[in-house]
């Protein structure tokens, strides 16, 4: 039973992507309903809900979490209750300076119903086993990063498109989405900013062109609203006249990452692209001809 206290007792929640195709027991609404009870059950009072729907444990960058956390270090809360370990987090060095350091600086208490763990127990045998739980939770999402990305290598390396964004130019066929199509109004114009490159054409000179012949930019020919319709910027002209998938190339890995836990996109080196990682569509798909490259 909680001691009596104006201080928030924090329900925290958290569903990542992969956590939803475990189906209902990890969904945020059975969370919630878990951690509701447990909390009147207990006689914790002032119950505030702190949720992230779709963020993975491996980061705590998480807009739920953070703002919790600001509520912890400014000391409004007296109590994080979570459905598990696994909700809280999935880097077990995090997880244990959190939970270890930061709460208990502030004098927060934490549990993790499923787990049995209480901090407020310290000599629980279930304690020492946190540790354990939490390199296993690490492990269950390094494990989980890794199937993701073989299959989406395997996809890459097999020509498939792993942008859901489509040129301007192309777009996605209707029988078979996951393969692109020639846009007919918009090809004409991307052929049309080549043809008025290779006459030496600059991109600023190509830009002024097509919005004096009011030809929608991309942004409006896709539909939305644009205060500029017929503005074409410079840096969206270099930008299709840079991009190889007009020659025929499916082009994938762009980006990368270092890790699970470094979430920052990276650029591909340049020659890495070149070397085995362009694939050629079928020749429907192109949009110039290979001398105008």
């Amino acid at each position: 039973m909680s001691r009596a206290t104006d201080k928030i007792t924090a329900l925290y929640c958290r569903l990542s992507q992969e956590d939803s195709l475990d189906g209902e027991s990890n969904s945020i609404s059975n969370q919630k309903s878990i951690l509701q009870t447990f909390a009147q059950e207990h006689h914790f009072t002032n119950l505030v809900f702190f949720v992230d729907d779709g963020y993975s444990g491996t980061s705590f960058e998480r807009p739920g979490f953070q703002k919790m956390l600001e509520a912890v270090e400014s000391d409004q809360i007296a109590v994080v209750i979570t459905k598990d370990l696994s909700r809280f987090g999935r880097n077990s060095a995090l997880t244990g300076m959190y939970i270890n350091f930061v709460f208990a600086q502030h004098s927060v208490r934490y549990i993790a119903i499923n787990d049995n763990y209480d901090t407020i127990d310290p000599n629980s045998i279930e304690n020492d086993f946190a540790g354990i739980k939490n390199w296993f939770n690490e492990f269950y999402a390094r494990n989980t990063s890794r199937k993701i990305r073989a299959v989406i290598k395997s996809k890459g390396e097999r020509g498939e498109h792993l942008s859901s964004n489509v040129p301007y130019g192309y777009m996605k066929d209707p029988e078979h989405p996951k393969q692109w199509v020639i846009d007919e109004e918009a090809a004409q114009v991307v052929q049309r900013i080549f043809s008025l490159c290779m006459e030496g054409r600059g991109p600023t000179q190509i830009g002024n062109l097509l919005e004096k012949e009011r030809v929608p930019n991309p942004t409006t020919h896709q539909g939305k609203p644009s205060d500029y319709p017929y503005k074409w910027d410079t840096s969206t002209v270099v930008h299709i006249l840079e991009r190889r998938e007009y020659t025929g190339c499916t082009v994938n890995f762009k980006t990368y990452t270092n890790s699970i836990w470094d979430k920052k996109q990276r650029k591909t080196p340049e020659q890495l692209l070149r070397t085995g990682r362009l694939r050629r569509l079928r020749r429907k798909n192109v949009l110039l001809h290979q001398r105008q490259v």
